[in-house]
């Protein structure tokens, strides 16, 4: 049987969340340069989103852009940004094909006026999509996000409509830019670095943390599938006993 047969379609996650780490490694053991790590990681995109829209995964998030990544060299920041204009007019027709709605989050405001042109524009031509969201984490970090939610709360109690007693998990939540859909169940992080970075901190309070020492290019479907089995083999207690989930 294989992996993907072993899947069991009532307990997928909902939500999904990668760290596409290792393109700069995968590049240089080739002898080549960083950029060409990255160009190679679309690949490793494309079949990670066709394999959870086939599974019948509702969400996707994509760590593409740490507000980090800004402190890379030039050259590679230009070549990351041209990459994304480029890979989103080539992939549009694809979303649109599989009905799978794209959205982002992060500073947007912070990316390249073209680049955030493209990505508005296809945000808005798969608004209507059903099947699957696909989200772009980019120019994101979860402290700046968690920061913004702070100040935008701080705002509405100056402006006395909100209280501070009013301040629940729930409120802040829906002050986060990942408000309208589900926290990550499953994260998977490559190129066998086994930390966060910065990543959707909240979010995470309960994900299942999934470490792969494949550089992202040569992350495949039978990388996902393996990821998926590792979590649905898992047991999930969110604080109770083992006794407590099985009654």
């Amino acid at each position: 049987m294989s992996l993907k047969e072993q899947i069991v379609a009532e307990k997928l996650p909902r939500h999904i969340a990668v760290i596409m780490d290792g393109n700069g490694r995968w590049a240089k053991q080739k002898g080549k340069l960083r950029v060409f790590g990255h160009k190679s990681g679309v690949a490793s995109v494309r079949e990670t989103v066709e394999a959870c829209a086939e599974l019948g995964v509702e969400n996707l998030t994509l760590y593409a852009f740490s507000t980090e990544n800004w402190n890379r060299p030039k050259f590679e920041i230009d070549a990351l940004m041209e990459l994304l204009v480029i890979t989103i007019n080539k992939e549009i027709k694809t979303l649109k094909k599989n009905d799978i709605r794209l959205l982002a989050i992060g500073n947007l405001g912070a990316l390249p006026k073209r680049c955030n042109s493209e990505l508005q524009s296809a945000i808005e031509k798969t608004k209507t999509h059903k099947r699957m969201n696909l989200i772009l984490a980019l120019s994101y970090s979860s402290r700046w996000e968690i920061t913004q939610a702070m100040k935008n709360i701080a705002e509405e109690i100056q402006r006395k409509t909100l209280k501070a007693e009013d301040i629940t998990e729930e409120l802040i939540s829906s002050y986060l830019t990942t408000s309208q859909i589900p926290d990550p169940e499953l994260l998977i992080r490559t190129s066998g670095e086994h930390r966060i970075s910065n990543f959707m901190l909240w979010q995470m309070a309960y994900a299942e943390l999934y470490f792969t020492p494949k550089l992202w290019p040569d992350f495949r479907k039978e990388d996902l599938y393996a990821a998926i089995l590792d979590f649905q083999q898992r047991e999930r207690r969110f604080g109770k006993i083992s006794e407590q989930i099985k009654a």
